[in-house]
């Protein structure tokens, strides 16, 4: 199939799948065309056990696999996702709450990949630097997957603001020490020279891709604001930020910095700076409601990727099992991810006796994780990683997704302190 034609399916299915969800299932939009979108991946199994002679779901897993999802997300949907999800996120509600996120963005990413990677090592008997590449994957929240939760949750302003600032920065971080344990565990992928300064290499790279990043974001940002201060024109300005969120992120791809973290820092430049000095209430309303759309747009045909990647996914009873122990594991893994954080913070500042639970229950994982996975290289432990990545993304969306808001309402009872 054409590029076109992919696109066309796409689209038409994810319309479809919304429509059904809103007449019948009445879920959240995006966990409601995942859901569809999985329910119907399993027919279409049930139709090729029944009837195999009609290879259902052979011509469907070739269209799946002909997607590259780890293509399509981390070098396509990631920068015009973040961006979109970061323009929502005012500066002044972030600086409140640096400590808490930043913590958890660094210090909590790095407990949890140490925790899922050591565990996921002892349960499965795998090398523990891949059972590391692993915890890196998953470790990360999908802002995607969390800020279309948040939508639905009604949650206090400086909650939301911690778990959509971690939500955005945790993935860019995660996404760099990822690449940084791939390049460590698999070595012959990588080009940081001799063994003996693989170390040193893979420091470097981390501040190169995290700092470069956030450099570029900043810098890319704060020139188109400069050019919007001087243009009245709505859809140019429309177009410049589609070019800042398209342009930049390629660049920093290019440039081999942090693509991710470069979109997160431009687009709350933009959403916060550039709205309020930069742009006319004309504008401002055009460019919201345009990016909203694309978030829209974006994240239901994401999910819809994600129900039918069950067609690339490899199951069996054994793995199965592991991919249950998993969750908990990557549970566990979350919740000393939050607790410790805000346990370090907690003699300098008051918290609520929610905001840990209700920050480890609303993590939830999403489409960069499997993208994440789907770009290892071949191996002996890649089916199970695959597979296992998969579980805990569908259980994270579907039944975390669903249930966060009642944890909320418990939250909402108390105002969460400053």
């Amino acid at each position: 199939m054409t590029f076109l034609q992919i696109t066309s399916l796409l689209i038409v299915l994810a319309g479809g799948f919304g429509a059904i969800n809103h007449l019948f299932l009445k879920l959240p939009s995006a966990i409601g065309i995942l859901v569809v979108s999985l329910l119907a991946s399993f027919v279409l199994l049930g139709i090729d056990l029944l009837f195999p002679e009609l290879g259902i779901a052979d011509t469907v897993r070739g269209i799946v696999t002909g997607i590259d999802f780890s293509e399509a997300l981390l070098e396509g949907m990631l920068g015009l996702l973040l961006f979109a999800g970061a323009l929502h996120v005012k500066i002044r509600d972030l600086r409140a709450q640096w400590r808490v996120v930043f913590l958890m963005a660094t210090l909590g990413i790095a407990l949890s990949t140490v925790i899922v990677g050591a565990g996921f090592s002892w349960l499965t008997g795998m090398p523990l630097l891949v059972g590391l590449v692993f915890g890196a994957l998953i470790s990360p929240t999908d802002p995607v997957a969390v800020m279309g939760v948040l939508r639905q949750a009604d949650l206090p302003k400086a909650l939301e603001t911690k778990i959509a600032g971690e939500s955005l920065f945790n993935d860019g971080v995660g996404y760099v020490v990822f690449l940084v344990l791939v390049g460590l565990a698999f070595p012959d992928l990588d080009s940081h020279g001799p063994a003996g300064n693989a170390f040193t290499a893979a420091v470097i790279l981390f501040f190169q891709e995290a700092v470069g990043g956030a450099v570029l974001g900043l810098v890319l940002g704060w020139l188109t604001f400069r050019v919007m201060r001087r243009i009245d024109d709505y859809p140019l300005e429309v177009l410049l930020t589609l070019g800042l969120a398209f342009g930049g992120y390629e660049l920093a791809v290019w440039l081999h910095v942090s693509a991710p973290i470069m979109a997160v820092c431009a687009g709350l430049l933009i959403g916060d700076v550039g709205k309020s000095k930069g742009m006319s209430a004309q504008t401002q309303t055009y460019v919201a409601g345009f990016w909203e759309l694309i978030d829209e747009i974006l994240n239901a045909v994401l999910f819809l990727l994600i129900g039918f990647e069950v067609f690339a996914i490899a199951f069996d009873g054994d793995v199965l099992l592991t991919a249950v122990a998993a969750i908990a594991l990557a549970l566990f893994a979350r919740f000393v991810a939050v607790a410790v954080p805000i346990s370090v913070l907690r003699p300098f500042r008051n918290f609520n006796a929610g905001v840990v639970p209700i920050m480890t229950w609303g993590g939830l994982k999403g489409g960069i994780s499997v993208a994440l996975a789907l770009s290892l290289p071949e191996g002996e432990w890649k089916p199970l990683i695959l597979t296992c990545t998969y579980v805990i993304v569908i259980f994270s969306i579907i039944v975390q997704g669903l249930t966060v808001a009642r944890l909320a309402k418990r939250v909402r009872r108390t105002p969460d302190a400053h």
